[in-house]
């Protein structure tokens, strides 16, 4: 990652009244037309291994890819319907997301992002998700 600059990321996701917030120090870049954003999760499975999750961030779509205790990938766009996964040791399953709205407010690679999203399992509707990230790159790097 040749021109990746530090950067801490905040994410706030809220779910049936339940808030959880979550603060990480991250590496973002640009690569062609998409911003991207890495970084390890605080928590970590039962054998202490963690995992790494890349937020890729196009024009009007956004992507979770998540590697290691946890692997997932999410997509989403607005007023779209996108196929995704999740797998741990535990369980495996396919899933979609129907996202409500997509809103972006980025200058270079600060900035926040927020998004509502329906989340289906086996085409059954799990939930309903507000998420907010946050993204400060650090001037130091």
């Amino acid at each position: 990652m040749p021109d990746a600059r530090k950067a801490t990321v905040r994410l706030r996701s809220r779910h049936d009244g339940q808030e959880v917030n979550q603060e990480m120090t991250a590496q973002v870049f640009a690569r062609g037309q998409a911003l991207y954003v890495m970084y390890e999760e605080p928590e970590a499975d039962l054998q202490g291994r963690k995992t790494k999750t890349t937020v890729k961030i196009g024009a009007n779509s956004l992507k979770m890819i998540r590697h290691g205790a946890v692997e997932s990938e999410q997509s989403f766009q607005e007023g779209q319907r996108l196929p995704g996964f999740y797998r741990s040791p535990y369980t495996s399953f396919n899933l979609s997301t129907d996202t409500r709205s997509l809103k972006m407010d980025l200058n270079g690679m600060t900035g926040e992002i927020s998004w509502a999203y329906d989340l289906y399992v086996y085409e059954e509707c799990t939930g309903h998700f507000t998420i907010s990230f946050f993204i400060q790159e650090d001037n130091q790097s």
